[in-house]
């Protein structure tokens, strides 16, 4: 099994899109409902353009496959695709801020084979070599056994209220390594 990870280009972000559906819709059932996961999708979950733009949103192939896909960010929005980011789009400051953590989706049968923790590891690195000290994100619930298992503590549970009136729930986690 030949696992790398490499930037996304603009020209695959209708794939990559793609992927991100079916990633929420198999690897959510349990954790969210097929309404709240299909409302996710509508308004939170895809690709943030800028993060490609930044060459910081990453994508994993497992045996010449994209296999999954996320990113690291130097600016404030913590959370969302194109289609509704959360946070604004200024630049942190290494010193002082945490590098976010983004939108990290992984093909179901990819799932449980390393490819999130490939991708999150270049992650982690590309942040640090940018200087940042520490990362945050915003977990789906599927997500947090998975960050909680590579040292990421939860610290705060949050409810996003969707613009169709859905109430979405995360959990915010950080970790300093």
């Amino acid at each position: 099994m030949s696992l790398t990870v490499r930037a996304a280009t603009l020209a695959e972000i209708p794939a990559l899109s793609a992927l991100i559906e079916r990633s929420a819709r198999d690897l959510s059932v349990g954790f969210y409902t097929t309404a709240e996961a299909e409302a996710a999708i509508t308004h939170v979950f895809g690709v943030d353009t800028q993060l490609v733009k930044d060459g910081s949103y990453l994508v994993a192939e497992l045996d010449g496959t994209v296999a999954g896909c996320g990113g690291w960010s130097r600016r404030r929005t913590l959370y969302g695709g194109d289609q509704r980011p959360v946070g604004g789009d200024d630049l942190l400051d290494p010193a002082r801020d945490a590098a976010k953590i983004r939108a990290f989706f992984v093909e179901p049968e990819a799932a449980r084979k390393g490819v999130g923790r490939a991708i999150l590891s270049a992650c982690e690195a590309g942040a640090m070599a940018a200087g940042f000290t520490h990362f945050e994100l915003m977990s789906t619930l599927p997500g947090v056994p998975f960050y909680t298992a590579l040292g990421y503590l939860p610290l705060e549970d949050v409810t996003d209220l969707l613009p169709d009136g859905t109430p979405l729930r995360f959990v915010r986690m950080g970790r300093r390594p």
